[in-house]
């Protein structure tokens, strides 16, 4: 198992989860006025706090490692951590992820808590299941059971699927080759993901033309940010990567400057890259910068390390576990922040 593409991912996800954060739901025109370019963290005395894309993408991993390989395990070893996460307060989390959390602590089943929502929370996840599992059929059978627990719309799980298999493919291809990826995307989602597939080729279309990932954002309407909507946020989270498939500071960059749910597109774009060029292709500057406690960047390598052993062997390994004491705590603390940076942009310049 590729040892770097799983460790990779999971730190691509959280150092662009947590350079993109400050600039969440800030346009793009008010966000370089207000805060300046993303080229370093803004969140808090220049460092960064990562936020529920990324502790979504390790619950992701943590289950993958005591499923064994079964998708039914997984589901409900994902569904008891995300029972657990809606109860330790986590800041903006998504309407659609907190109502299926909900539904859980009711008794619904993980087969039917998911609620009919378009939103990108399945698509935040998914560039670990592509990282991690080797073939196709494994990744869309792991897709769709994660991203059924919470969203229960088609389109939520198509979303997803073309980020994971975007992160299989970088995984596995020095070049990438954006026209091979999408022919592996029309085959697993089928006739119901036309709309989406027209999306992804215009995307393409749009990179070959030599167009910024801005401009293309720009031409489906998106000038004031990319929304939580799953077919805004995969075809521009796409077109980040192919514009810079192995250069991940510009394509975390590149997208975060597009504005809108910045922390999601740039972590979905920081996993998919990162995922093909490793912990070696991050800038060390952005690693280090990273402050997060009980979710370090230490325990989030080890996470990686262990879900790849896990991915080799036959025998269980132990997941790393947080201590849910100490996530309440720094959730509280997280939360001041953002309550923060909300108050801040009450005030000029607007």
């Amino acid at each position: 198992m590729n040892r770097d593409a799983i460790v990779g991912c999971i730190l691509g996800t959280a150092v662009g989860d947590a350079l993109g954060l400050p600039y969440e739901g800030v346009s793009p025109k008010r966000a370089s006025k207000l805060l300046g370019p993303p080229d370093r963290y803004r969140f808090f005395f220049r460092r960064g706090m990562i936020s529920d894309d990324t502790e979504h993408t390790c619950m992701v991993a943590q289950s993958l490692i005591e499923a064994g390989g079964e998708v039914p395990k997984f589901t409900r070893r994902f569904a008891r951590r995300l029972r657990w996460w809606i109860l330790a307060l986590p800041a903006g989390v998504g309407k659609a992820t907190a109502r299926s959390g909900i539904k859980l602590w009711l008794g619904a089943s993980p087969e039917r808590s998911g609620v009919f929502s378009a939103g990108n929370g399945p698509a935040m996840r998914a560039a670990i299941l592509g990282a991690a599992l080797k073939d196709v059929p494994s990744i869309l059978g792991f897709v769709r059971a994660s991203s059924r627990l919470t969203h229960s719309d088609p389109k939520a799980e198509y979303g997803a699927i073309a980020v994971a298999l975007a992160s299989k493919h970088s995984r596995d291809n020095a070049t990438v080759d954006a026209n091979l990826w999408l022919d592996e995307v029309v085959d697993a989602v089928g006739e119901g993901g036309a709309e989406l597939i027209d999306l992804l080729s215009k995307s393409i279309r749009s990179v070959a033309a030599g167009e910024t990932t801005q401009t293309f954002a720009n031409s489906l309407g998106l000038d004031r940010g990319v929304t939580g909507y799953t077919y805004h946020t995969v075809p521009v989270a796409i077109h980040g990567w192919l514009s810079n498939p192995k250069d991940f500071r510009n394509a975390v960059t590149s997208i975060i400057e597009c504005g809108g749910d910045a922390d999601t597109t740039a972590a979905i774009v920081g996993g998919i890259v990162a995922a093909g060029v490793g912990p070696e292709g991050i800038p060390g500057e952005w690693l280090d910068g990273v402050w997060e406690w009980p979710r370090s960047v230490f325990w989030m390598q080890r996470l990686g390390d262990t879900l790849a052993n896990s991915l080799d062997r036959d025998h269980a390994v132990k997941s790393p576990t947080v201590n849910p004491i100490a996530v309440l705590l720094r959730n509280l603390l997280f939360l001041f922040v953002v309550l923060f940076h909300g108050f801040r942009r009450l005030v000029p310049p607007y």
